[in-house]
C-alpha cells in the first residue's frame, strides 16, 4: 500500500514541479509575447512600466526553482519527510492566499478558479499522502 502511495506521490510531485519549471520560459520571454497572452486572456494591455516585467519575470523564475526543487525531493521521499510536509500546507495556504489575491484584483472568474485551488488541491494531496505513507526521516 505504501508503495502505490509513494508512487502516486512521486508522480504528483514531479508533475507540479514539471509545470512549475515550465515558467523558466517566462524569463526570457519577449514583452510583446507576454503583451499578447495578457490580451488574450482578455486583461488588456501589459503595463509597459518596469516593475510589471521585474515582478512577471522573477515570479516565473521563482516558480522555476520551485519546479526543480520539487524534482530533487521527488527522488528520495523518507529523507525529505518533513520537507515535504512543509511544502505541502505551504502551498495550500499560498493557494488561499493567491484566491484571495486574485478575487480582490478582480481577475477573470477562471482564472480565480483554476489557480488557486489548483494550488490548494496539489498542496493537500502532497501533505495527505506525505503523512498517510508514514515515513519518518532515517535516524
Amino acid at each position: 500500500m505504501v508503495l502505490n502511495q509513494d508512487r502516486l506521490l512521486r508522480a504528483l510531485i514531479r508533475i507540479f514541479g514539471s509545470t512549475s519549471a515550465l515558467a523558466i520560459l517566462a524569463v526570457v520571454m519577449p514583452y510583446t509575447w507576454m503583451d499578447a497572452v495578457h490580451r488574450h486572456l482578455g486583461l488588456g494591455a501589459l503595463p509597459a512600466e518596469p516593475i510589471v516585467g521585474y515582478l512577471a519575470r522573477s515570479t516565473s523564475a521563482f516558480y522555476a526553482l520551485l519546479g526543480g526543487l520539487l524534482w530533487v525531493l521527488s527522488f528520495d521521499l523518507r529523507r525529505h519527510h518533513v520537507i515535504l510536509c512543509y511544502l505541502g500546507a505551504a502551498i495550500v495556504l499560498f493557494g488561499l492566499a493567491i484566491l484571495g489575491v486574485d478575487l480582490a484584483e478582480g481577475l477573470p472568474l477562471f482564472w480565480s478558479l483554476w489557480e488557486g485551488p489548483i494550488d490548494i488541491a496539489f498542496g493537500a494531496a502532497i501533505l495527505w499522502l506525505t503523512l498517510r505513507g508514514g515515513r519518518r526521516p532515517p535516524v
